[in-house]
């Protein structure tokens, strides 16, 4: 990692804070749960924020680290889900051809 004050934090502290209370507010935590059916997990952006902000005030070596694993972290989970669909390269062939015909009696 680089030492100094060269370094800085890979979001800004005030993204952290946005992030935490968006996690913490109603509508997210309705919606979280119903899409997973478990409460939304808040802690990871408060201490990255408490880090962000330690790092600001002091340069602290810990915060630093804590920061970087955490964004590691996230980077890695984010790659882990893999797309449903496969992207197309082109067009179907046919794609400007009108829809068949519905029928109304099935």
């Amino acid at each position: 990692m680089a030492e100094g004050s060269s370094w800085r934090p890979p979001r800004p502290c005030e993204t952290y804070r946005a992030e935490w209370k968006l996690c913490r507010s109603a509508r997210h935590f309705l919606h979280y749960y119903y899409v997973h059916g478990e409460r939304p997990a808040c802690e990871q952006w408060r201490r990255d924020l408490d880090s962000c902000r330690e790092w600001e005030e002091r340069r602290s070596a810990e915060a630093q680290q804590s920061l970087c694993e955490s964004e590691r972290a996230r980077v890695q989970a984010a790659r882990k889900h893999a797309l449903v669909w496969t992207l197309r390269q082109s067009p179907p062939a046919d794609w400007h051809l009108p829809l068949p015909p519905e029928e109304k009696d099935k």
